[in-house]
């Protein structure tokens, strides 16, 4: 076997365990109006990554209609593995969508009830522990 295959196939496998690595305390997302603070926990951890913050936030810019993936590669500067790893780490945690559409998967743009519930979930408490006198109200 030469030695680039080898090189690539064992680049796959850890790869594969770093993904596993990452996600295995990921819960199988659900939107519900409530987060639980584990939900919460994993979609943060999701957007722990700059650059899975970077795509995220290029798939709120571009609205519903989403990108496809070479188009979102462009303008988040991720080559097309490193940008799949992300992807299905985002995908996992229930912040952005994905479908095929013909030979293209279109990340259908971002999730945006998920990240609103994720916003919502910092939020909702906001000021709960200030003093009337310095309690804001915000929404």
């Amino acid at each position: 076997m030469p030695r680039q295959n080898i090189s690539k196939i064992f680049a796959i496998m850890l790869d594969d365990i770093f993904y596993f690595y990452i996600t295995r305390n990921m819960k199988k997302m659900i939107c519900t109006d409530d987060l639980s603070v584990e939900v919460a926990a994993s979609r943060f951890a999701a957007l722990g990554s700059e650059q899975r913050l970077g795509v995220l936030s290029t798939l709120v810019r571009a609205g519903p209609d989403g990108l496809n993936i070479g188009e979102l590669g462009q303008r988040c500067g991720i080559a097309g593995s490193t940008l799949t790893h992300h992807l299905k780490i985002l995908s996992q945690a229930g912040l952005i969508q994905q479908q095929r559409q013909g030979r293209r998967i279109i990340c259908a743009g971002v999730a945006f009830d998920e990240v609103t519930a994720l916003s919502s979930y910092l939020l909702k408490n906001c000021c709960a522990d200030c003093s009337s006198d310095g309690a804001r109200t915000h929404g």
